[in-house]
């Protein structure tokens, strides 16, 4: 029997306030992003712990797949979920205490442990961890379709989300190579820096998620609550597909699988060409991360702009295209025998600038292709007569993860083809080795990447 649900107030049009205090969260999964991100988990691993290259990219694609599993669970137990503090908000909370223990362990295992005895430990540490940013991500992202259910607003709301994100993520990527990674701390291989990192993410992370949830709190009552459905489990199973078979979604599902191949190879083996292939010391990559903190500014600056001038669409086909050009360009270059050389004053001007340009760009159509999701939200609630933000929000990022782990695996995979050392000094690697990794990478990402666009031009 079908329960009349309370009809909640009507949304009230969102503050400044609001907006930031919704966005503040998403600093946790910026910071998160960047910890359990292959760029930093690779290198600790594999140079830092001492598990073998190919080891460490199988365990983070089976963490990263046993993840993409669960998101979608935790979607649709929200979008089911009935109590005096909503749908999000409970498991919101949850993930507070959570994510804090976790991220701290993760990173602070006893130094006298073995690779024999840290390898396991670790990568249970790291499922746990990623499960606690999910029950506050995935709630999370469901809620801004709620918060703001205008089609205009919503590309607002998520351009607060990204750009606390992005600097949540570069800001903490700045605090790990200039700080807990500098020569005092014991250089950019230094186990108690990494430790260090963890307590601060693991304080930061906490504390922005506690944050989020309470300035959001009080919307709470004007939020849609859909009735209380009991139905039998054939039809239960009949909406979740009904949902996730919605055509743009699964445009947009397939273009994730292609952009993850490559996000998850070029993030794995970032730290490796910046330190191997560009000779950068720790604070030369934290460059990178302030570059990146001062693009999200840029690209949240013209996310809605471009959205109102070319619409969502063909704003978002533009952005990428453009940023994947620019981001394969300096190893291109490089390959070429064009780019500058390593030690020469021009090198950092080079590398800052194009990482700034390709990153507005990319964070800029992020922020479009997300508010896109949302008005599939809408799509698919007219289509199905269901309210599924949850579900279709972690549907959208299944395929993602699963691919991004397997870049991450293919990462362990090419550096294990071309004999990388793992125990090597930093810059003191091979330029030859270093050359054969970039001959192998360049194509698979940048072919990866230009599928995913093409694949979004039939997004309807």
């Amino acid at each position: 029997m079908t329960q009349t649900a309370s009809v909640p107030r009507s949304p009230p049009r969102l503050g400044f306030g609001t907006k930031t205090l919704y966005g503040v969260g998403s600093v946790a999964f910026g910071v998160s992003s960047l910890g359990l991100s292959s760029s930093v988990l690779q290198p600790y691993l594999n140079r830092v712990i001492g598990l073998p290259a190919l080891w460490v990219g199988t365990a983070i694609m089976l963490t990263l797949m046993l993840d993409a599993l669960i998101d979608p669970m935790i979607g649709h137990f929200s979008d089911k979920l009935r109590t005096r503090w909503g749908r999000r908000h409970p498991l919101m909370y949850l993930s507070v205490p959570l994510v804090a223990v976790a991220c701290f362990a993760f990173w602070n295992t006893p130094p006298e442990w073995g690779p024999a005895r840290a390898g396991p430990t670790l990568i249970l540490l790291l499922v746990l961890m990623r499960l606690a940013v999910s029950f506050y991500e995935v709630p999370s992202q469901a809620l801004a379709p709620e918060l703001a259910p205008d089609y205009n607003d919503r590309t607002g709301l998520f351009s607060y989300r990204f750009f606390f994100g992005v600097v949540g993520g570069l800001g903490m990527n700045v605090l790990l190579y200039r700080v807990f990674l500098s020569p005092e701390h014991g250089g950019i291989l230094s186990r108690s820096g990494y430790g260090l990192y963890g307590l601060t993410a693991g304080l930061v992370m906490a504390s922005t998620i506690f944050l989020s949830s309470i300035g959001t709190h009080r919307h709470i009552k004007t939020l849609i609550q859909p009735p209380v459905r009991k139905v039998p489990t054939a039809q239960v199973v009949r909406e979740v597909w009904g949902t996730i078979t919605n055509p743009s979604l699964i445009v947009v599902m397939l273009s994730g699988l292609c952009s993850g191949v490559s996000m998850g190879l070029s993030g794995a083996l970032s730290q490796y060409f910046y330190v191997e292939l560009w000779g950068m010391k720790a604070a030369g990559v934290s460059l990178i991360g302030l570059a990146g903190v001062a693009a999200s500014l840029f690209g949240v600056a013209l996310a809605a702009p471009a959205s109102r001038l070319l619409g969502k669409k063909r704003a978002m086909l533009t952005l990428f295209t453009v940023s994947v050009v620019t981001t394969a360009l300096p190893q291109g270059l490089r390959l070429l025998g064009l780019a500058p050389a390593n030690g020469s004053p021009w090198i950092m001007p080079f590398l800052v600038g194009d990482f700034f340009i390709a990153t507005t760009l990319a964070i800029t159509g992020f922020i479009i292709i997300s508010s896109m999701i949302a008005d599939v939200v809408e799509d698919a609630a007219v289509k199905t007569g269901v309210r599924s933000e949850g579900l279709l929000f972690a549907a959208n990022g299944l395929l993602n993860k699963f691919t991004s782990g397997i870049g991450v695996f293919l990462s362990g995979v090419l550096l294990t083809v071309v004999a990388f050392p793992s125990h090597a000094a930093p810059g003191t690697v091979s330029p030859e080795i270093m050359r054969h990794l970039s001959l192998l990478y360049l194509p698979v990402t940048a072919g990866m990447s230009g599928l995913s666009i093409l694949v979004l031009v039939f997004y309807k």
